[in-house]
């Protein structure tokens, strides 16, 4: 089902214009209510200026209105997505949003152009996932490994002790 470029307007519109709109499906989560203020669902600003700053060329400013104007507009965005996200979700009988629901989502609103880039992203963050999950594997496989060999050192030690009394006591013996 694909919204109209009018219908996702007046959505934006909704979003934009009065936080706290109960006509509005997208605020009638849980989420909306947690916010007090507008401004509560603004995105951190160094977040924002960091990224600003990434996509500026060098020695092109920005000013503090239109940086407020960015971060807007990217809390809206953020908003929008996640609802669109949610419907796919529940569509799909689950409580918890997965990458597949984002991906379907982008292409209900209609942003098919950050699908691929976003499968891009997705396939490194597995691929980092899984590597981290194999380093943890290894580091407690060797530290299994280290504990083994320290336990077999201890047991070694205990057998020399007691092969050494024994020794001792059969020299007595031999003594006597």
């Amino acid at each position: 089902m694909h919204r109209t470029k009018k219908s996702r307007q007046s959505m934006f519109s909704l979003f934009c214009r009065d936080n706290r709109n109960k006509e509005c499906p997208h605020f009638r989560s849980r989420y909306s209510e947690m916010a007090e203020r507008p401004e509560d669902l603004n995105l951190p600003n160094a977040v924002i200026t960091r990224i600003i700053k990434e996509a500026l060329p060098d020695g092109v400013n920005i000013s503090k209105e239109a940086r407020s104007a960015i971060s807007r507009a990217a809390s809206v965005f953020v908003l929008y997505a996640t609802s669109c996200a949610n419907n796919f979700a529940v569509k799909g009988k689950r409580k918890t949003l997965n990458a597949g629901d984002v991906l379907s989502a982008m292409e209900e609103m209609e942003f098919q152009r950050f699908i691929a880039p976003l499968k891009e992203s997705l396939e490194v963050y597995r691929r980092e996932q899984k590597g981290k999950k194999e380093a943890r594997k290894d580091k407690d496989k060797k530290a299994d490994s280290e504990e083994q060999d320290k336990s077999r050192e201890e047991e070694n030690d205990e057998d020399d002790e007691r092969m050494e009394e024994e020794e001792q006591n059969d020299d007595e013996e031999v003594d006597n």
